[in-house]
């Protein structure tokens, strides 16, 4: 592989295999819930802190470890994100419990932290400007593709063989990746040393737990005055942060508000967080529904959600080599138009009954719309930016992009735990009445409760402990426990519905943010900036 060094294409093929990996891991977990929750005796709220324990910690060091990048190397930093990241991998597939799990999701979020500002820097820098658009549009076809093919692979994996599996297939990608990098990434010793700001990373990884461990927390806490003050503490501690940042702009701060005078950039990145919370948020509450409600195994729902990854895979590609050509503004709409319009017709047609053939058409929808958006998102927000800030960009777009999923998650997990709780407690009192009257008050209370102890949403499950009194009739228990799924199946589907509208009101939102973007000029060739302003450092 030592003939391929410094090759442009092989390095992109390197790092897009290491980026995808990382990405995989965000997505794929997710059909796994129902299975992890049954198998490892976890909640709800547990479930979600399993996604969002890597996120949060992804989130919190990129901007941290492109400087690390600046002072290490990038290669370095690169290969070290890798080993991690593996090794984390293994961690998390042999966890016995869900904190094992939890704290192995939250080292491997740091390894994924390590390696993924590293791919875009590495990028930018090797790659001539005339070329860099369609690198960068491979480099965000890699990023939908491995978000929409996170379900179904995980659907394959825990269908034939275990949820642990979803962790065990980075191993091989992860040693793939460590071949490859060694001889092929070019090596890199800064001759400038940099300083690391401490007390900015200290700042802002206070700020988003805070954040995100009230959004998770919140329903089971009933959103108590501790809950109300962590959200208080993390939106403060996000303005110290900001405040001292500003202070450090002469001083290598973690975000250099310069990049933030191209409004593309700005722009874009702020739209690569909304389209984390759409695609995070919308494929939480369908998996478990998938599997859950409609009784699908893992595999079939992977299946079920298969067209989203095809459309996408065949798209990407050529939304890149446009957006290369013509400028992406337009497809970008475009794309996430249709994403939004596609999960609203899911959205639409989500029944207690439905069958798997009416999701095909309005998830392909959505996967055109992906294709259309990672690839253009990418070129468009980096075009403008100088080859200098390339590292601090690169840190900066993928924090805010994270920072979107870790919000994302916790936001829907909290609307959907939130609408959940009381549609069971709805349902539970309005299919009571078909019970006894002696056993009409603890099936209501056990659904009333629910949240508090964590709800119950594994396959199989029905939200909800039922608690029946001593010496019930066989036949009024097998009444009591049909009636329980019944109330969980109607009650799931009326929570997702508005649960859903949240990530499809997002893009939509993102969709008419892109009206502000500067285009192209128009007959300017490939590589000719559009009017660039001026950016300093």
């Amino acid at each position: 592989m030592s003939r391929w060094r410094g090759n442009p294409w092989a390095i992109l093929l390197t790092l897009s295999l290491g980026f995808f990996m990382t990405l995989l891991d965000l997505t794929i977990v997710n059909i796994a819930i129902p299975s992890m929750i049954d198998k490892l005796d976890a909640s709800l709220d547990q479930a979600l802190w399993v996604v969002n324990s890597y996120v949060l910690v992804l989130a919190v060091l990129l901007i941290t470890s492109g400087r690390l990048g600046d002072l290490w190397g990038k290669k370095n930093l690169f290969i070290a994100g890798v080993v991690v990241f593996t090794l984390s991998s293994l961690a998390c597939g042999l966890a016995q419990d869900p904190t094992q799990l939890i704290a192995a999701r939250a080292v491997q979020g740091f390894g994924a932290a390590l390696l993924m500002p590293q791919t875009m820097s590495i990028i930018i820098g090797v790659f001539p400007p005339e070329r860099r658009g369609t690198a960068l549009g491979v480099w965000g076809a890699v990023a939908g593709v491995s978000t929409i093919t996170g379900p179904t692979l995980g659907g394959l994996l825990v269908t034939h063989l275990d949820w642990r599996w979803i962790f065990f297939v980075n191993l091989p990608i992860g040693l793939l990746v460590l071949v490859m990098a060694v001889p092929i990434l070019p090596g890199d010793r800064p001759g400038v040393r940099h300083r690391f700001d401490l007390l900015g990373v200290l700042l802002a990884s206070a700020a988003l737990f805070c954040l995100t461990f009230a959004l998770t927390e919140g329903q089971k806490h009933q959103w108590n005055a501790t809950i109300w003050g962590l959200i208080a503490a993390g939106v403060v501690l996000l303005l110290v942060f900001v405040a001292y940042q500003r202070t450090r702009q002469d001083a290598e701060p973690l975000v250099p508000f310069s990049l933030f005078r191209d409004r593309n950039f700005t722009i874009l990145s702020l739209v690569g967080a909304a389209v984390s919370v759409g695609m995070i948020g919308m494929i939480l509450p369908l998996t478990i529904y998938l599997q859950s409600v409609l009784g699908f195994s893992a595999l079939k729902a992977g299946l079920v959600l298969a067209p989203s990854s095809i459309m996408s895979m065949f798209l990407a590609p050529v939304a890149g080599r446009l957006s290369d050509r013509f400028g992406g503004k337009y497809i970008l709409m475009t794309g996430l138009t249709l994403y939004a319009a596609g999960m609203l017709w899911v959205a639409t047609v989500a029944e207690v009954g439905t069958d798997w053939t009416a999701f095909v058409a309005p998830l392909a929808i959505a996967g055109v719309g992906i294709g259309c958006v990672f690839a253009p998102m990418a070129t468009e927000a980096t075009r403008h930016v100088p080859p200098r800030l390339a590292g601090a960009a690169s840190g900066v777009n993928n924090t805010v992009r994270q920072v979107g999923s870790v919000l994302g998650a916790a936001a829907v997990g909290a609307v959907l735990q939130n609408r959940l709780a009381s549609s069971l407690r709805d349902e539970a009192t309005t299919r009571s009445s078909a019970l006894p009257e002696d056993v009409r008050t603890g099936f209501v209370q056990g659904f009333a409760d629910a949240a508090k102890g964590g709800l119950e949403v594994g396959a199989g499950q029905t939200g909800a402990k039922e608690q029946l009194p001593p010496g019930i009739p066989p036949d009024v228990a097998q009444r009591v426990h049909e009636l329980a799924a019944q109330v969980f199946s109607h009650g799931f589907v009326h929570a997702m519905k508005p649960t859903m509208l949240l990530p499809i009101g997002v893009m939509f939102l993102s969709a008419l943010a892109c009206l502000t973007l500067r285009g192209r000029r128009s007959g300017a060739p490939a590589g000719v900036d559009a009017e660039p302003e001026h950016i300093t450092t």
